[in-house]
């Protein structure tokens, strides 16, 4: 592919010289050494990033996925190695890290290159070395002798530090990482960089901010409607008048579609005519990927919020007999795939689907989600980048770091599961996915096409594809773990120091600037208004304030009589039996009615009688029903054989109800209520207005009336000063709360860290005050290394099922025992949290363990997964999860202890199988 700057064999010498100078405009010795390793010319915002690098600086680079951001990390690899230093390059996600060490390991070969995950620890003590986050986290707070000669840190998708569950690992990292160290941040486009970089340069000094919203790919916006496809922007005017709208033919058909649904309800609810079938059907699956096909658009990757769906979308394709390989691309597939399962036990492969999975790969499809093994997915991303396979179904994981780029992405719906709901799609989402459309070098534009379908309007998708405002909020919190290895490192008062330091604490602070700003204004209102309600008879706020404090005590007074009606209608509630008539005073439900059920203690509110009224309707009444107490006013019997389903007993005990009472009855006798002229204050309030010298103003009214706008802004002022307050050092203000329930439990003492503090900070989870507390009660002292695993797995595993499931199966003996334990434990906990009003530890999930037990006995793995019911990847993943957990229960123990033996004999009992295939080529 040309460029501006290419050269061509007619150049003039003196044209060739001028190329050359802007080529290396303003580049230092080490940036022309390192754009020699690529055969493309930099852009403009990547030469920006890496002249600032080489000058001295920090950087936060800000750019659309697959500009090219990692040309940045990389270029800070290049001046490590150059300079005699290290560089650790971290991403969010195991994949990413495997997937960059392939790269650096192509360039730089396998002794200068080192990776350290969760699951693999490759080379650690080399000049360059890839790491999750979280490694990189937990070296700093051990003082790892690796970090010796650190000289940068390149932290890909640091937008992540917004994730409410992981987010805060970037800002301890950021925070903690020596100042000798220069940061390297390589985020997504965000809305907010700028603040994110002040808040860079305030933490970690001189951070060059560089925002590229330029897209080396041009993206064209599209709607699929049956088969044919629409541009979902049309330009308008000439010149600079010439603007992007929504294309008319899509506003047309939407209403159209309204219009529509709307006749096809009227058929349904007249019962007439059959309703008419929708005009826009949305395409099968394997008809839109032949659509593209047609048109030239494959690869694709199509976006399903769903694994099912996404598997659901292969057999399609396979069943429609769809083909996108001829027959030699097909043996090559093969043959890789063959290759990079070659350590997989056949027996393994068949449980897994593997013949079923190659023969979609074969054909150019495949699926790509979370529930599938690890090496399946590397398949995939593979074969997709080599061209091989054309037609992805995935979930939005895909989306999140992986380099797979497309020529089009595909979106179904505009709404996703996010575990508790479902949720629309933010525009940060959509141009995430979007965002992997269009192969740099390769296509000349991507594409973005969204299915057009029952729920997807044409003027959402504009909204999403049009919006420029994603902004990067922290997620950050401290933690139990955070908190002992921070007083451990600094001491008290300078950790609570530095967690102010954070980008939480940072963003609090600006918008405490605008609440402060507000208080000022309106302290000036204030003043004002108190000068309009000046009298010259006397002292006005005074004399407005008395009549505050009557018309409050009035008010009370009100809610008293009010409170109390409530009691007396709850007690007569609790006295009613079957067959008591009563009046129902007011409401759509007033009215004569017999009770059939008292309904005592049904509700926590109050009774709740179940009545039959004079018009046969059944009705659960509450106490809202009664705003006074009811008396019964006639009874009358109920036949045993009643039914208040049966419509001809409700019909003939309606009629017993009308000849027992024929007219409505008159309300039973209310209860006096005190008048506010007995009540000594309300008397001694009014005595005082009378007597104050401005009483009798004749401009008393208008000064009241300032008088009133000022006590209202008053308490606006107020309800500011307080939300000044609370955003006011709360990060500092949690700490402290968190250290308090750890000096209540032992883990602190007078602001210094105990021993059974230091062995809470070995340990990273999410239930780290839990799992240190089980390991001090000596809760899993007796278990053997298959009922240890079970009871841990509760401490990591996270069930996808709704609270409403069937209890999960648990292994019986020692392991119940200790899991109740456990449970009562973490109640103790929680119970402690309210104390110290924190809230960090959810209840154990008891959904792995049967699993994990049967694992680490040895059973197989068809049977596992078929009793749990658990896909390949999802169960890889669990395990992988609570290996690390018993490996950092096992460093936490006391040395030669029975817990920490029976953790490594668990973790090796374990990682057979599938769980042991390594993810690193």
């Amino acid at each position: 592919m040309t460029t501006p700057d290419a050269l061509s064999a007619e150049d003039s010498p003196a044209q060739r010289y001028s190329a050359y100078r802007r080529r290396t405009a303003g580049s230092g010795p080490a940036l022309l050494d390192f754009k020699t390793l690529y055969d493309f010319d930099l852009d403009a915002f990547q030469i920006e990033a890496c002249q600032a690098l080489e000058d001295g600086s920090g950087v936060l680079v800000a750019a659309p996925t697959g500009s090219g951001k990692t040309v940045v990390g990389e270029f800070a690899v290049h001046l490590a190695l150059t300079g005699g230093g290290k560089c650790f390059y971290t991403t969010p996600i195991k994949a990413l890290s495997n997937q960059k060490y392939a790269d650096l390991v192509r360039r730089y070969g396998p002794e200068k290159v080192g990776l350290l995950t969760g699951d693999n620890s490759v080379n650690g003590e080399a000049p360059i070395v890839v790491m999750t986050t979280e490694v990189l986290r937990n070296m700093l707070y051990a003082g790892s002798q690796t970090l010796t000669g650190l000289a940068f840190v390149v932290m890909d998708e640091v937008h992540y530090l917004a994730d409410r569950f992981r987010g805060a690992v970037w800002e301890e990292v950021i925070i903690h990482v020596p100042d000798s160290v220069r940061i390297v941040a390589l985020s997504a486009t965000v809305s907010n960089a700028e603040e994110f970089g002040e808040w860079l340069h305030e933490v970690r000094g001189d951070t060059a901010v560089i925002v590229d919203e330029h897209r080396p790919v041009p993206l064209f916006q599209h709607m699929l409607v049956g088969s044919r496809m629409y541009d979902l922007f049309v330009d308008t005017g000439k010149g600079r008048d010439r603007q992007a709208r929504l294309n008319p033919q899509l506003t047309r058909m939407a209403v159209d579609e309204v219009r529509r649904a709307k006749v096809n309800q009227g058929r349904r609810t007249g019962h007439r005519r059959a309703a008419r079938p929708e005009r826009y059907r949305p395409p099968a699956r394997p008809d839109v990927i032949e659509r593209l096909d047609r048109a030239g658009l494959l690869p694709a990757i199509t976006f399903i919020f769903s694994r099912a769906g996404c598997d659901a979308a292969v057999l399609q394709c396979l069943h429609a007999g769809t083909r996108l390989t001829s027959k030699e691309e097909a043996e090559e597939i093969r043959a890789h795939a063959d290759l990079r399962t070659a350590d997989i036990s056949r027996e393994d492969l068949r449980i897994l689907g593997y013949t079923d999975f190659v023969s979609a790969l074969e054909r150019g499809v495949a699926a790509h989600h979370a529930g599938m093994l690890p090496t399946f997915k590397e398949i995939v991303e593979e074969l997709f980048t080599r061209g091989m396979i054309k037609a992805v179904f995935a979930t939005e994981t895909l989306a999140l770091g992986i380099n797979m780029p497309a020529r089009t992405v595909v979106i179904e719906k505009l709404d996703k599961w996010n575990g508790e709901a479902h949720v629309a799609l933010t525009p940060g989402e959509y141009t995430q996915l979007t965002g992997r459309a269009g192969r740099r070098g390769i296509d000349v534009e991507g594409h973005a096409v969204v299915v057009w379908g029952p729920k997807v309007d044409p003027g959402s998708v504009g909204g999403l594809a049009s919006t420029r405002t994603y902004p990067l909020n922290s997620s950050f919190q401290p933690s139990y773990n955070m908190a002992v290895n921070l007083v451990g490192a600094v001491g008290a008062d300078r950790a609570r120091t530095l967690l102010e330091e954070s980008f939480a604490q940072f963003q609090a602070d600006r918008a405490v600037v605008g609440l402060a700003r507000q208080v000022h204004k309106n302290e000036e209102a204030l003043a004002g208004y108190a000068e309009a309600a000046e009298c010259h008879l006397g002292d006005f706020m005074e004399y407005a304030a008395l009549r505050r404090r009557l018309s409050d005590r009035e008010a009370e007074m009100s809610r008293e009589r009010s409170s109390a009606r409530r009691a007396e209608a709850a007690r007569s509630l609790e006295h009613l039996r079957p067959g008591d008539v009563i009046l129902v005073p007011s409401g759509r439900r007033s009215g004569l009615a017999v009770v059939l059920d008292p309904g005592v203690g049904r509700r926590s509110d109050g009774p709740a009688p179940l009545v039959l009224t004079v018009s046969r309707s059944v009705q659960r009444l509450s106490i809202l029903d009664f705003p006074r107490a009811v008396e019964p006013v006639e009874r009358i019997r109920i036949p045993k054989s009643f039914s208040p389903r049966n419509p001809q007993d409700r019909r003939d005990l309606a009629s017993t109800l009308r000849n027992k009472v024929p007219h409505d009855p008159k309300e039973g006798r209310r209860g006096r209520d005190v008048p506010a002229a007995d009540d000594r204050e309300i008397a001694d309030l009014r005595d005082g207005l009378r007597r104050h010298p401005v009483h009798g103003c004749d401009k008393r009214e208008d000064h009241a009336r300032w008088a009133e706008r000022y006590f209202r802004l008053e308490r606006e002022t107020e309800q500011l000063r307080r939300r000044v307050e609370g955003r006011s050092q709360v990060i500092a203000r949690t700490f402290d709360r968190v250290c308090a329930v750890l000096e209540q439990l032992g883990y602190l003492s007078g602001g210094e860290v105990t021993a059974e503090g230091r062995r809470l900070g070995r340990i990273y989870n999410e239930l780290d005050l839990l799992t240190a507390e089980s390991l001090r009660d000596g809760l899993w002292e007796r278990l053997d290394h298959a009922e240890l695993a079970a009871c841990v797995s509760a401490l990591v595993y996270e069930s996808r099922q709704s609270d409403e499931a069937a209890p999960p199966r648990t292994p019986t003996g020692n392991v119940q025992d200790a899991l109740a334990a456990m449970v009562r434990l973490w109640g103790e906990l929680d119970a402690v949290e309210r104390d110290n009003r924190v809230s960090f530890l959810r209840e154990p999930d008891l959904g792995f363990a049967w699993t994990a037990y049967r694992w680490a006995k040895g059973d197989d793995l068809d049977e596992v997964l078929l009793e749990n019911d658990m896909t390949a990847g999802d169960f890889v993943r669990a395990v992988k999860q609570l290996l690390d957990l018993l490996g950092q229960v096992a460093d936490a123990a006391p040395p030669n202890s029975h817990i920490r033996k029976t953790a490594r004999r668990a973790m090796d009992a374990m990682r057979r199988g599938v769980v042991a295939y390594s993810s690193v080529a």
